[in-house]
């Protein structure tokens, strides 16, 4: 199997386990990740934060590592892309305000590319306006997101995750073993062990 070529729209504070655990293991596989921010370029470093559940009504929040990102935004061509990873955290909720983000979602919708959201990830998929009808997993606090966006939104276990022909969400770190399964499959990676 000849690796894809996958692209992941990152931000500042994207979740870290989502954004580092994710393109590892796409890595591992033979997959080739590009990982870009808007605004920033190849080399440049991005903060990440750490989501955890301990007891509270949400997600407690600390400060990450940092990311260096090995693509620039600015330069990459969607089609060149076989899929589209967008990680949780604090960046979507503001790089769904990039009309070039927007633009590359709605791409790999109408593609049917592989598309694989988590998280808060699919804040940019409600912006793009590609969930009417569709299935859709998320944080719980961004499940009206998917809702009001004409989505349908699925509670699942926190280590579960929802497909959805070439679409697979998920609620948060905890189902990145689900996620990320259900994301090779449509892939079409093989693993021999």
């Amino acid at each position: 199997m000849a690796g894809k070529k996958i692209l992941v729209l990152a931000g500042d504070y994207v979740e870290d386990y989502e954004l580092f655990v994710a393109s590892e293991a796409l890595q591992m596989v033979g997959h080739t990740v590009h990982v870009v921010c808007p605004g920033r370029k190849s080399g440049d470093y991005i903060p990440t934060s750490i989501h955890d559940f301990e007891g509270d009504q949400t997600y407690t929040e600390k400060r990450g590592h940092n990311f260096q990102l090995n693509a620039t935004f600015d330069q990459v061509k969607p089609e060149d892309y076989d899929a589209l990873m967008i990680p949780g955290g604090r960046a979507p909720e503001y790089i769904r305000t990039n009309a070039r983000v927007i633009e590359i979602v709605r791409y790999f919708m109408s593609e049917n590319k592989p598309l694989a959201a988590i998280c808060h990830g699919p804040q940019v998929l409600a912006a793009a306006g590609v969930l009417k009808g569709r299935k859709c997993s998320a944080y719980t606090a961004t499940g009206p997101d998917v809702t009001v966006a004409g989505g349908t939104w699925v509670e699942v276990p926190m280590d579960e995750s929802v497909v959805d022909g070439n679409l697979v969400t998920g609620p948060a770190w905890p189902a990145l073993h689900s996620w990320l399964r259900n994301f090779l499959n449509l892939l079409g990676t093989k693993i021999e062990a």
